[in-house]
């Protein structure tokens, strides 16, 4: 278990500190960072079993940083593989393109593509890892019934148990029983007319390289991405309109396949299908009293874009240390920034997943292209409740913004074995980097709170002037100019930026007198349970 703290005897008598209601990738992912922080924590999942279906696979670079986070980015990435080129079959004829682009060096990520991973290998990740630290999913478990008071939340289940906590979330999908007992509207569309069958299954006679699509007329597309595996398995998407008949058979998927795509096809060993209509929607609120919206239970997308489960995933590692600090004394106002953090990048994603997918139906490369807006690397929180507009700043990067990866300097000041500065933010903590020998003073005297989230503190350089190209890269990735002590939150996101004062500068620009002042008490207060 990670650092100790206080949390435990937040829960009292109840059975636990937080219920999360659903097990698929959102739900296990906030599981497993509460867990991971000592947080008591239960999760429940009406389904009987694992979901066994590929359905979202695409998993972006900021998603895989958070995956890093939680110590499962090569797992991941030994799990899935790259995505294959696309190839547009008209005639005998097939043009083939990269759908997705490469992330540029310049954004500071080791994690620069996107991965194909099925949802059903990134849920047996997750799960995995939650039951390693010791909790297990209570499946089969459906909640009919969920209300609230001042103090707690009470669960119940179909089967007749009583579950109590602190808070309850909901990543329970678009017909989430949390956000209905939270009585959160659910604004958006849903088009009945637009209808997808998706299918898991192995196809003879079709080759590996390509995500093979044929353009059909009068909207019954078709086609086929290989999944990662030896098993020759695909995910098929089959487009239908609304007349046309829905049989799920093994037998009909297996005639329809070849109807539209090739008479040598054999679709067999069927392990999912499914029937997709476009969702497009937003929760109202991702919060009422203790009851919380994670992933689909607040938005749910189209697939176009590979955006659903990435922002899902991304909201549960927004929440769970802010949870952590509310359940160690915070003040509960800190549970409100979730959502004004997290919901206006639902509504940007919505929309971009709502354009990209109306480029689908005219199945053209310029359509089917994914770029740097996708990869969701430029999400920022600044001018939000917890980055202020007018914090300070270094030369490129500002409270709020996401913190970019760089390789360390040898010899650099700080101990351990770390190489590259994601190996310092791995974990349920703060990190406080110190650039410049009078941050380095400043460091030592950040007043942190005993309870709660802990804080690591680094001196990374006890200069500023660079004096390999090591240091110069790391300085200008953080723009660095002047002693500067940043302040990393657990997520990933720069808490704070403080150029210590007090400092007597020789000729080189980096003589302390030991003086540096730390962070500003305000930014700490706003991050802790202090």
């Amino acid at each position: 278990m990670p650092e100790s703290n206080d949390t435990g005897k937040a829960a009292g008598a109840l059975d636990t500190a937080v219920t999360v209601i659903g097990a698929g990738p959102v739900g296990l992912a906030l599981t497993l960072d509460l867990a991971r922080r000592g947080v008591p924590v239960r999760v429940v999942e009406r389904d009987e079993k694992r979901f066994q279906g590929s359905r979202a696979k695409g998993i972006q670079p900021r998603t895989l940083e958070v995956l890093d986070d939680l110590g499962l980015a090569d797992a991941a990435r030994a799990a899935g593989g790259a995505y294959p080129p696309m190839g547009l079959h008209v005639g005998p004829f097939t043009k083939a393109w990269q759908m997705h682009a490469t992330a540029p060096d310049s954004i500071g990520t080791p994690y620069p593509d996107v991965l194909l991973l099925p949802q059903y290998a990134t849920t047996a990740l997750l799960h995995d890892a939650v039951e390693r630290l010791g909790v297990r999913v209570d499946f089969g478990a459906r909640a009919v019934e969920i209300t609230q008071d001042e103090e707690a939340c009470t669960v119940r289940l179909e089967d007749g148990r009583v579950l109590g906590s602190r808070y309850v979330v909901g990543a329970d999908g678009g017909s989430s029983t949390v956000r209905k007992a939270a009585g959160i509207a659910f604004e958006g569309t849903t088009d009945e007319t637009d209808r997808m069958i998706l299918v898991d299954g192995t196809v003879d006679g079709l080759s590996h390289d390509h995500w093979h699509i044929w353009p059909r007329l009068r909207g019954r597309s078709i086609a086929a991405c290989p999944l990662p595996g030896d098993d020759g398995r695909f995910q098929i998407m089959i487009k239908i309109r609304p007349d046309d008949p829905v049989d799920l058979t093994g037998t009909a998927l297996a005639t329809l396949l070849r109807r539209r795509a090739g008479a040598s096809l054999t679709l067999r060993d069927i392990t999912w299908s499914s029937v997709f209509r476009p969702n497009i929607r937003l929760a109202e609120r991702y919060r009422n009293g203790r009851l919380l919206l994670c992933g689909d239970a607040a938005h749910v997308h189209t697939p176009a874009g590979a955006q659903g489960l990435n922002t899902g995933v991304q909201d549960a590692h927004n929440l769970g240390w802010k949870l952590q600090q509310v359940l160690a004394g915070a003040d509960d106002a800190l549970l409100d920034s979730y959502e004004r953090e997290r919901r206006p990048v639902a509504a940007q994603v919505l929309g971009r997943s709502t354009e990209l997918y109306e480029g689908l139906r005219r199945t053209r490369p310029s359509g089917l292209t994914r770029g740097p807006d996708e990869h969701q690397l430029g999400i920022s929180y600044f001018g939000g409740p917890l980055a202020p507009a007018d914090a300070p700043r270094t030369a490129n990067l500002r409270c709020g913004d996401r913190a970019p990866d760089a390789a360390l300097p040898e010899g650099m000041a700080t101990t351990g074995s770390a190489s590259r500065v994601f190996d310092l933010y791995r974990g349920p903590h703060f990190t406080a980097l110190a650039f410049g020998a009078g941050a380095a003073t400043a460091l030592d005297r950040i007043p942190w709170p005993p309870g709660g989230v802990p804080l690591r503190r680094h001196t990374v350089l006890t200069h500023t002037t660079p004096r390999t190209p090591g240091e110069a890269a790391l300085l200008t990735a953080y723009g660095i100019t002047e002693d500067t002590v940043v302040l990393i939150r657990p997520d990933g996101y720069i808490g704070d930026i403080s150029h210590p004062a007090g400092t007597d500068k020789g000729p080189d620009g980096n003589g302390p007198d030991g003086k540096g002042t730390p962070p500003s008490s305000p930014a700490i207060a706003r991050l802790t349970a202090g």
